[in-house]
């Protein structure tokens, strides 16, 4: 029986690669539900292709078009719309999976939706993580689900774990390619958004391209991986490696360390989380060692890259602060990629209003959110009085 498929962020980097690789595995996976916020464009091409029993878009008017266009189309997909349309479309009794690739928190709802309905999660919304990690992780215990990683240091991570027994590991080490700026001399504060989008290796969104160039993404991905694995921060390591061939690696009590190593395609991480345990045949480029001159290992700068600092105390101290941290960021990057502010800002807003919360201690998931919209109101007056400065 083909596994059946639900896609949050279709018209994504991540929701377009899962299709792509989909696309290969016709025999075994089918695609039931795509969710987008309102590029309907890419959708139409979508449902085409994938024929879904259902899609949801949140925007109504993109969503009103699309009716129409199903309907003149004589096409049969259900769309739903509204706020609440991508939960409806994950609760649906025919879906096995639920692959979240939406960007930021707005597909908090879905997961939680997904995960009470007792539907597996592959997940790339590491912001969703970093929000309400641990509120979505006991519920995935208690309702006897996988939440499997599709980020690819997550994805290694998960691979590279031999022993259940986490007490036999020493530590994790999660590589970064070091953006576009690691070797960056210049005055940081001069840095351009074109700039910023040239990243040396990856082709992603502007928003987690943003974050690769000032660290925050692996910030975010440190505070992930520590709640995905229940690893301590303390045992958590980032290291920058600029061939992006080692994708993380994880070190053990008796010194040995195992790494997870292929060239940079996110195809192969989101492969494993759809057929996980299996691994099927993908058509990408193997590792040729013989061509590999060199793997490069430096030590991430947290004078240039304060985001990663940040990310690192807001991790030890917990409880709502990475909430307020993750919001201040997504507040922040927008800014800047408007124009708005310079990259040194991005990091400033955050530090100010991470040191401005009221942490609140036993939170539950309205405090996620509750802290989640203060720390974007209190962002956006920040950039409002740099702005007036």
């Amino acid at each position: 029986m083909k596994k059946r498929i639900v896609i949050l962020g279709s018209s994504g980097s991540i929701g377009m690669q899962t299709l792509d690789v989909i696309s290969d595995m016709k025999n075994d996976i089918c695609v039931v539900g795509l969710a987008v916020n309102f590029n309907i464009q890419i959708l139409k091409i979508q449902i085409k292709k994938f024929k879904p029993v259902a899609v949801s878009v949140c925007n109504s008017i993109a969503a009103k078009n699309l009716k129409k266009w199903c309907f003149l189309n004589n096409i049969k997909t259900c769309v739903y719309s509204g706020n609440n349309a991508s939960e409806k479309l994950v609760v649906m009794p025919n879906v096995d999976m639920v692959i979240a690739a939406m960007v930021g928190t707005v597909g908090l709802k879905a997961i939680i939706a997904a995960i009470a309905a007792r539907k597996n999660i592959a997940i790339a919304n590491k912001e969703v993580i970093v929000m309400a990690g641990k509120y979505i992780m006991n519920l995935a215990t208690k309702n006897n689900i996988s939440i499997i990683p599709i980020d690819s240091e997550h994805s290694a991570i998960f691979q590279c774990r031999v022993y259940d027994k986490y007490s036999q590991i020493k530590k994790i080490i999660l590589t970064a390619s070091g953006g576009p700026f690691y070797k960056y001399k210049k005055d940081f504060s001069k840095i351009t958004v074109n700039q910023t989008l040239k990243h040396p290796i990856w082709n992603m969104g502007k928003k987690i391209t943003v974050d690769s160039a000032t660290l925050m993404n692996k910030g975010l991905e440190v505070i992930e991986a520590s709640i995905l694995f229940g690893i301590p921060v303390s045992k958590i390591e980032v290291v920058i490696h600029p061939q992006s061939i080692i994708h993380s690696m994880v070190e053990y009590i008796d010194g040995s360390v195992i790494a997870y190593l292929s060239n940079p395609d996110m195809r192969l991480p989101i492969q494993y989380a759809l057929t996980y345990p299996e691994k099927l045949f993908l058509n990408i480029k193997p590792l040729n060692f013989l061509k590999i001159k060199k793997l490069q290992f430096y030590k991430p700068n947290f004078d240039k890259f304060p985001c990663l600092d940040i990310a690192y105390y807001v991790a030890k101290k917990g409880y709502t602060l990475p909430a307020v941290m993750n919001a201040a960021n997504e507040i922040s990057v927008e800014a800047f990629l408007n124009k708005k502010i310079r990259f040194t800002d991005i990091a400033r807003i955050i530090k100010k209003t991470v040191m401005e919360h009221k942490i609140l201690k036993n939170p539950d998931l309205k405090s996620f959110v509750n802290a989640d919209l203060w720390a974007r109101n209190h962002a956006k007056k920040i950039i409002k009085a740099l702005l007036n400065e």
